[in-house]
Formats: C-alpha cells, structure tokens, sequence
C-alpha cells in the first residue's frame, strides 16, 4: 500500500491532544461544576482512544508515513470515539459537536477526495443521529433544560454545513497549494538547468585558454616536422593531417572561448540586439518567421545582464508565439531613460477568452491535454505542454524585476508585453 502524505505521530499528537482536552472537561463538569453524567462510560470512551495511541506508537514507528486508507481509518475512529462521547452528554446539544468539523477538515488537507468524502458521510450519520438518540445534556439537577426542536435542527443544519464548508474550502487551499508547489518545482528546474548551462559555457571558455598553450606547441611541432621531412616522405600526408586537426581543434575552442561563461563580464552583458539574437536562434527555420525590431531612440542601445533567468523566460515566451503563430512572430525591443520593454507578437488566433483572464496560473493550457501520469516536474520541456510553459516564463521574469501584461490586439494575433525599470537589468557597458 503506497505511502501517503501524513505522518503517524502527527494523528497520535492530535489525539493525546484530545484525550487531554476530553479528560479535562468530563472531569471539571462532574467535579467542578458538580453536574451528573455518566462517569466511568465517558472515562471508558477516553481511555479507548489512549489505548489505541499507545498501541500504534509501539507497533509502528511515528515517523511513518501512512496510506490514505489508514489514515481514514485512524480519523473514522476519532469520529467514532467523540460520538460515544456526545451521546453520554447531551448528543447534539453539547456545545462540543463542534469538533465534528475537526477530523474531516484533517482528511481535507491531507487525504484523498475518497477518503474525505467517506469521513464526511459518518460524520453526517452520527451528527443525525446525535440529534435522536443521546443522554440528558449534564446540567443543574432543579433545572428542566429543554430545546425546542426547530433550535436542535438549526444545530444540526449548522453543523452539517460546517462539515461541508470547512471540508471543501480545506481541500481547496491544498489543491491549489499542492499545485502552486508543482508549478514552482518545475520552475526551479528549468532555472537550474539554465544555470548549468551557463556554467557550462564558462568551463567550456576556460578549457579553451588552458588548452591554447598546449595546442600551439603541438601545431608548431607538427609543422617543422611538415618541413623536415618534406613532400616526399610517406609520412607527409599523416603530418598534414595532423597539422590540419590542430588548426581545426584552436577553431573549436575559438568558438568556445566567445560562448558565454560565468565571471567574464564580456559575455554576461550583452546589447538588447543581441540578446535578442540569441533568445531566437534556436527556433528559426521551424517555417515560422521571427523578426527582431529595436525600435531606436535617442537613448543608445542598452546593455543588460545576460541573466539566466531572463533567456530561460524569454526563450519560453518566445517559443509559446512560434506554436501559434501562422507565418510570422515579431520581437519588438524599445528603451527610454528609465524603462526597457519588448513586446511578443504573432499573427495566430492568439489567447482563448477563457485563458486570456487566467493566464500565468500553473496549468492553465489551450494546447492537448498531456499523456496521462505524466509528471507535472518531471521535465521543464515536457512540463511547457502542462500549462507550465507561460506560468514558468512569467515566475522566472518576474523574479527580473519584469511587469508582464497579455491581450489579443485588434489587429489579430496574440500579444506579450515585458517591462523593466533600466536599473533592474541594465549593466554597464564593458569597453
């Protein structure tokens, strides 16, 4: 039976909690306040759910985690347990029917929608039936205490709909917490794969300098022995050869040497043009044009860090409009003295009216629906066609300081809108 997401000491901490609690007022109303009520079947009752404590606490380790299935149970026996309790003591007329709502809302948060469901119906039965069957409510012996039955049905209809209420408005924060953290874990992946890749890029510029000495003296060995021997020699074409894979192995770490690396400020601050450039490459030549238009002022072209949150980000945004788009998506770039904006456009059917207004929540998606099991984190590129791929984009801009706003403009098409303050992304130029 798989594991569920609660632990075992936390049921047993909540239930010595209510043992506690349980022990305390049976025992001030008959001593304290001198009520009658039905002594040793409530401190039966009590003790019943400490026997059980102890028996789980030594059978299993607390730290375990439980199915599902056995924490409904452990939480149907709660139930259980207060209704015993309430029926010695007044049923649905005692004040602490209340804590009906306590065990359901646990099994909201943690459990299963079967598993809450089922827990929701035997608390229903035994509130119903509470409000039949139970003892006089403990009370002063002159004292005739009686409710009219419309105020017992106002307590019963309140207790149902706070078993309800509380039951779905739990459920619901921890749906939507379990699917924000999700979401979120996607979005940490993607961003560490970029910083990888950036790192990367820095190895791969340094191995290219502590490789370049070496590589020298190799292409100057092989070409005085190019000369020494002579065309002549049956060892000329091999030497050529090897003098041709040197030349070609400086051009690879050449390349390398330009490609971006951690700590070397030439690389990490780049024009907006060229960001640009490098945010669109890898999706030209799918049959979808990109343009990149910087709409030029008198302001001179700004230089921005070359963050990885910032090509991951524009990168999914990007790719999301070549998706949709018929023929053609347009990047324009545009600067002033205090902001930098770009803005994404294509010429496709742009955002649904039902997504546009949710747009940037985890999981909100016009694409096809994933395979099924698929894992919301199992990998950045397969979490984009999750209804992730915009919700990422938009988390990790946002953490750039990025103000982003979507719409269909009248001209057709959808439309992205990205806003920076100049300080938040700006570097200084390296000369």
């Amino acid at each position: 039976m798989a594991p569920g997401r609660i632990r075992l000491r936390t049921l047993v901490g909540l239930r010595w909690l209510a043992v506690t609690g349980q022990t305390l007022a049976v025992v001030g109303v008959f001593f304290g306040l001198g009520f009658s009520l039905p002594l040793l079947p409530c401190l039966v009752a009590i003790a019943t759910s400490a026997v059980l404590n102890i028996l789980v606490s030594f059978r299993f380790p607390t730290s375990k985690r439980i199915s599902n299935r056995e924490a409904a149970l452990y939480l149907g026996f709660d139930l259980m347990q207060l209704f015993a309790l309430l029926m010695f003591t007044g049923g649905i007329e005692n004040p602490f029917t209340i804590l009906f709502i306590a065990p359901v809302t646990i099994s909201a948060t943690s459990l299963d929608v079967k598993s809450t469901a089922a827990l929701g119906v035997l608390a229903f039965i035994l509130v119903t039936v509470l409000t039949v069957f139970h003892l006089p409510l403990p009370w002063y012996p002159d004292v005739v205490l009686t409710f009219p039955p419309l105020y017992l049905a106002g307590i019963w209809t309140a207790l149902v709909l706070g078993i309800g209420f509380s039951a779905i408005y739990a459920w619901r924060i921890a749906y939507e917490a379990a699917r924000m953290a999700r979401a979120l874990e996607a979005t940490r992946s993607a961003l560490a794969r970029e910083h990888q890749l950036a790192a990367l890029g820095g190895l791969a510029a340094a191995a290219a300098h502590e490789l370049g000495t070496p590589l020298a003296t190799i292409a100057l060995v092989a070409k005085e022995l190019e000369r020494e021997i002579g065309e002549a020699s049956p060892y000329a074409e091999d030497v050529a050869l090897l003098h041709a894979q040197v030349a070609r192995c400086r051009d690879i770490m050449s390349e390398l040497s330009r490609r971006p690396g951690e700590g070397d400020a030439m690389v990490t601050q780049v024009e907006m043009g060229v960001l640009l450039d490098e945010v669109a490459a890898p999706h030209q030549g799918f049959g979808i044009e990109i343009a990149i238009d910087l709409k030029t002022t008198s302001e001179a072209e700004p230089y921005v860090r070359r963050l990885p949150e910032l090509v991951h980000g524009l990168r999914n945004l990007v790719e999301n409009a070549v998706d949709f788009a018929n023929v053609k998506v347009v990047v324009e770039g545009s600067w002033t003295d205090k902001e930098i904006a770009l803005t994404i456009r294509d010429d496709g059917p742009g955002f649904a009216p039902e997504v546009l207004a949710e747009l940037g929540e985890p999981f909100i998606s016009t694409r096809p629906a994933p395979p099924p099991g698929m894992a919301a984190d199992a990998d950045p590129d397969e979490a984009i066609g999750m209804g992730l791929g915009f919700f990422i984009a938009k988390t990790l801009l946002e953490r750039t300081g990025a103000r982003i706003e979507v719409d269909n403009p009248e001209s057709g098409g959808a439309r992205i809108q990205i806003v920076w303050r100049r300080m938040d992304i700006e570097a200084t130029r390296v000369v």
